[in-house]
């Protein structure tokens, strides 16, 4: 949330909302003979189990790569960007996690032997301070990638 305030305001604005709206729900239930019900509750309880879904999946795929004896495992599709170290009592791993494109603007960038975490922002703050941004093409890449990983 430090980084995006808009979407900590519209979370706000949609929480409030959720709460007029449970308040509308509770006094037609009420009036049916029914009990209360907590909508914030419902989804705080969906937001804790997705993140705690989350942890364990990185956590889990952190232990698999540190007990195969691996330096780095590599994921995405959960879109949380990440790019640290996991430490356990049999090792330690770097957790590398690309996010995504189309909500976070990031990738995974592999140069001169460093992963990082590839944020569009910075290429757009860059070419709008007027430092040149080279552009190569994905063969090249792709060629240099393949190139760097045979010296290993």
């Amino acid at each position: 949330m430090q980084h995006s305030k808009w979407l900590a305001m519209l979370g706000g604005k949609g929480y409030d909302a959720l709460i007029w709206f449970n308040h509308v729900i509770n006094q037609v239930s009420l009036a049916l003979g029914k009990g209360r019900i907590s909508l914030s509750k419902k989804v705080k309880e969906s937001v804790k189990s997705a993140v705690k879904f989350i942890n364990h999946f990185e956590e889990t795929a952190a232990e698999i790569a540190i007990r195969n004896g691996f330096d780095f495992v590599v994921c995405g599709h959960i879109h949380q960007p990440a790019n640290r170290i996991v430490k356990t009592d049999d090792g330690e791993v770097t957790y590398l996690n690309s996010g995504d494109w189309v909500e976070n603007c990031t990738a995974l960038e592999y140069n001169q032997g460093e992963w990082r975490i590839h944020w569009q922002e910075e290429v757009a703050a860059r070419e709008n301070a007027g430092d040149e941004v080279k552009a190569r093409s994905t063969k090249d890449l792709f060629q240099e990638l393949l190139v760097e990983f045979s010296m290993i």
